[in-house]
């Protein structure tokens, strides 16, 4: 099914690598699509995955819009935005 969710402290193509990467790796996700100009990321998964995809992306420093966005949710987007650079 296909899924979206609107995240906070997304910059640019750095940080949407990191994202397409980190959830491509949990099974029975796929087709991760990351829109870095309206905050959005697509992907096919069961319903029964929305909840540890977000839970991944708020991890990484991208909460679910409406969610908590503290300091460390932006201090952790900026180190996943870096390492997204890199490769």
């Amino acid at each position: 099914m296909i899924q979206e969710i609107y995240i906070e402290n997304l910059k640019c193509g750095g940080c949407a690598k990191t994202i397409t990467s980190e959830l491509s790796e949990i099974k029975g996700v796929d087709n991760v699509d990351v829109n870095v100009t309206d905050s959005k990321v697509t992907f096919n998964s069961p319903d029964s995955l929305v909840e540890t995809i977000k839970e991944k992306l708020s991890k990484l420093g991208y909460p679910e819009v409406g969610d908590t966005n503290n300091i460390m949710h932006k201090a952790k987007s900026f180190v996943s935005c870096a390492v997204g650079r890199m490769k």
